[in-house]
């Protein structure tokens, strides 16, 4: 009997196995991503943001990505993540009067919980701040002289902000209960993001109607003679496009050409099945990789990611030794890319921001730092100190070979500890090139979780409150909080609106600052 059921589980992964081929995955992105482009048609005035990572996959035309998680809105783990706050989609909204985010879910749902509560908690979370914010302005009352809670503010206020929404907008398939649950812990949320340091005097003065989110799926009925214009709602609207189809008839799907299977949400975890393939590579191949068939399809792209990794390689951005030419200047920052905050008084963006192969270089305000991709470091004018923290490393072009710092950390995924050895040698580097008056640019391979958390511990180690260096008096003296980790990391977030740290990570950057283990010194 238990030779036969082990067979009936073995068969079973086999068809798994087969129904989740490479060229199952691409074809169901491919097919999904039509809709995906009628639903952007329907508005083309807003912005189409990609929800990271899975929504990246289904349009070739993105303007911008977001990092809103499914599990901050799964059931008995609701949170609202002041890591992850996202608030260069609420300036980004109230600039172009909304936005269309993308995002997709595995079969038996018609939308990821990410979509479903995180980001309406989000909305609301934001609307209540600005609310509050507004508030304060009209009675010109300080935070630390209010007493009341925000329900109170929100029901006192006279009818200057009457028209601000500040209830929870949940689609129709949240139950009462987790709804319940949901509004009992906003007003928590709002005070934790109003201590956080975010800059809600600009999400305010962006805005002139709360955020509020639209949900629609392949199901969703829409008669085209009577769609709405963006700016004729009494609100922001947050347009949450799920691109997968939820229902099993489609599974098998068939062409003049080839039989296939659909996979819902094929875009998700796309180690388990991308082979290296990324979606800027997939969408400039896209026609040919669909036509070539489940045959010729897994050759097709091991061509591609060559091909790929062999322009990459020519162009000198991932090879490595690859020796960078001196750049004519003195070493302004006008003189590489740079990512900057959405600027308010335009419909424009800084070009670091959009999603292409030139995303910029983040620089934090005036605190002389900086971060980014290690492969546009090679860029950089020899007058800057680099910290790499990426796997592989590089030859550069530098006035004095002890402005580089090579420290190969690995993601707390495969190695649990290494940010946390790592520390020490990292913050005595950079406070050895800051008190030089030196620009130092801290990078790793994406730019987005590494390198951050590094940064995370610089500014923490050596800055004051308001940003200025003061070589770690002021870290002396106090006694560091995830509170107050969590404000510095929003103000890096500020500048660099790509960072996703993760959670392990930023553990081990607590770690070695709240546990004396980091002080860092400088030989004399």
């Amino acid at each position: 009997m238990a030779d036969e059921r082990q067979s009936i589980y073995k068969i079973a992964r086999t068809i798994k196995r087969r129904e989740s081929t490479l060229y199952n995955a691409l074809r169901s992105i491919y097919e999904d991503s039509i809709f995906v482009g009628e639903i952007s048609q329907l508005w083309p005035e807003l912005p189409l943001v990609a929800n990271l990572r899975c929504g990246l996959w289904y349009s070739p035309k993105f303007d911008f990505n977001c990092y809103f998680k499914s599990t901050d809105g799964h059931t008995n783990n609701l949170s609202f993540n002041t890591s992850r706050l996202n608030l260069h989609i609420a300036l980004l909204s109230g600039q172009r009067g909304g936005c269309i985010i993308v995002d997709s879910t595995r079969k038996g749902k018609r939308f990821p919980d990410s979509m479903s509560k995180t980001i309406p908690i989000w909305t609301c979370v934001l609307n209540r701040a600005i609310f509050n914010y507004r508030t304060r302005l009209y009675r010109h009352d300080s935070p630390e002289n209010e007493s009341t809670t925000s329900n109170e503010k929100i029901d006192n206020v006279g009818h200057h902000s009457s028209f601000w929404d500040c209830s929870l907008h949940l689609p129709l398939w949240v139950s009462e209960t987790e709804k319940s649950m949901i509004e009992k812990r906003l007003e928590h949320w709002t005070n934790e993001f109003e201590a956080s340091g975010a800059d809600i005097a600009s999400i305010a003065l962006s805005l002139r109607k709360p955020l509020r989110p639209l949900w629609i799926s392949q199901r969703t009925v829409i008669w085209l003679n009577e769609v709405p214009e963006y700016d004729s709602w009494d609100f922001t609207p947050i347009i949450l496009v799920s691109a997968s189809s939820s229902s099993g008839i489609f599974q098998q799907r068939t062409t003049s050409e080839f039989s296939w299977n659909y996979i819902s949400g094929a875009g998700d975890d796309e180690e388990s099945w991308a082979r290296g393939l990324s979606p800027n590579v997939f969408w400039k191949h896209a026609y040919d990789v669909i036509s070539s068939g489940p045959e010729l399809c897994n050759q097709k792209i091991a061509d591609l990611i060559e091909k790929e990794r062999v322009r990459r390689a020519q162009r000198g951005e991932i090879a490595p030794q690859v020796s960078v030419r001196n750049l004519k200047g003195s070493g302004s920052t006008s003189e590489f890319p740079i990512e900057e905050l959405l600027e308010l008084d335009n419909g424009t963006v800084a070009e670091g921001e959009r999603l292409s192969d030139g995303h910029g270089i983040s620089f934090l305000g005036s605190t002389n730092t900086a971060v980014g991709k290690s492969r546009l470091a090679m860029e950089v004018p020899p007058a800057y100190c680099i910290l790499n923290c990426d796997r592989e490393s590089f030859s550069f072009s530098l006035d004095n070979p002890e402005m580089y710092l090579h420290l190969p950390i690995m993601d707390s995924k495969f190695d649990r500890f290494s940010l946390l050895r790592n520390l020490p040698s990292a913050l005595n580097f950079a406070k050895s090139q800051l008190i030089k008056g030196k620009t130092l640019l801290i990078c790793c391979n994406n730019g987005e979780d590494i390198s951050i958390c590094i940064c995370l511990a610089i500014l923490t180690s050596f800055y004051d409150e308001a940003g200025h260096f003061d070589e770690g008096k002021s870290f002396s003296e106090t006694r560091i909080t995830k509170s107050e980790l969590r404000k510095r990391l929003v103000f890096i977030c500020k500048y660099a609106v790509n960072a996703r740290p993760s959670r392990g990570n930023l553990k081990q950057v607590f770690a070695c600052l709240s546990g004396g283990g980091c002080v860092p010194c400088v030989s004399s």
